[in-house]
């Protein structure tokens, strides 16, 4: 479904007025509520191989150009990547997503525990199995659908005119050819980015509009929390009004994709957390991140329930 254009969308981003904001949020619950209802979905991650990862992402505490501390380990055997499914189920996601630190996984031994974890948890768990293991080939995406993987997730993470300023280990061809290659393996695909990382209003708007132009299904939407050690460690470019405008506008630009709120919310919009729904968000993550802690289930279960608002499974 076609939803406002690029020019409308930086005009939205740039706008103060309270009068304005305040009609703005209410054409994107508008929007939510006629795609989504008053239902909302939630996925959870397992953070499956941590640390060690030779991309230079400047955001990133996995990789080996920061400093930060993090827990190294090499992948989780299956059996564990599928006790964390579980646990994650009875918490109330309904999906759940393998993620491996580095460029990629390799053919053989790592593939074959995700993809041995992928089929365990299709066909014991209700949860849906998602995946976000770097830059896939068509094959091998294939030989995870052929697990029962329902979703691939590979972020583009900035606007392709500031992604040299974030990345310099890969291109933005690379990364629009994996989100290609999940496609045509026959994968639901999950593609969003990162706010914050000191790109301009324009280029956010880029982003989105890349992640419109791919057709995907679920976009999840991260607001920079700057861990010590990373290339970003002093930025502090977001206010809670920055995030709400721009799950807003993504809302408005895609009415009928889901809009999850990921990564960053409790650091970014403290308080106003319940405001995603207002600003038009119909799912969001729970259980915490990758190397960074979130409130806890039961609170945001309290959350969702305050907003009027219904968890799915």
């Amino acid at each position: 479904m076609k939803g406002i254009s690029f020019k409308e969308a930086v005009k939205l981003l740039k706008m103060k007025s309270k009068s304005g904001l305040e009609e703005l949020f209410e054409s994107a619950a508008s929007a939510r509520e006629k795609h989504f209802s008053n239902k909302v979905s939630a996925c959870s991650v397992i953070n499956a191989r941590c640390g060690g990862c030779s991309e230079d992402c400047a955001f990133c505490a996995q990789s080996q150009h920061s400093s930060a501390e993090v827990d190294y380990y090499s992948l989780l055997s299956s059996e564990d990547m599928y006790k964390v499914a579980e646990e994650s189920e009875k918490n109330g996601a309904n999906r759940v997503g393998i993620v491996t630190s580095g460029r990629s996984v390799k053919e053989g031994k790592e593939l074959d525990a995700i993809c041995d974890a992928v089929e365990k948890v299709s066909s014991e768990l209700k949860v849906d199995s998602c995946a976000s293991l770097g830059l896939l080939d068509e094959n091998l995406l294939k030989k995870l659908k052929e697990s029962g993987l329902k979703r691939y997730h590979h972020n583009l993470e900035t606007a392709r005119s500031y992604f040299s300023k974030i990345c310099g280990t890969r291109s933005y061809d690379d990364q629009i050819k994996t989100i290609e290659n999940a496609k045509a393996a026959g994968l639901e695909v999950c593609c969003g980015g990162i706010f914050g990382l000191g790109e301009s209003l324009e280029q956010r708007i880029e982003l989105l509009d890349t992640i419109r132009s791919l057709d995907i299904d679920s976009v999840p939407l991260n607001f920079l929390n700057p861990i010590s050690g990373t290339k970003l460690e002093g930025s502090k470019n977001l206010t809670p009004e920055d995030c709400l405008k721009v799950i807003a506008v993504a809302r408005l630009m895609m009415p009928d994709k889901s809009i999850r709120v990921c990564g960053g919310r409790e650091f970014n919009l403290k308080d106003r957390q319940i405001d995603i729904f207002r600003a038009g968000a119909d799912s969001l993550m729970i259980g915490g991140y990758l190397v960074t802690t979130g409130n806890t289930v039961e609170a945001d279960k309290k959350m969702i329930t305050s907003a009027g608002m219904e968890l799915t499974q």
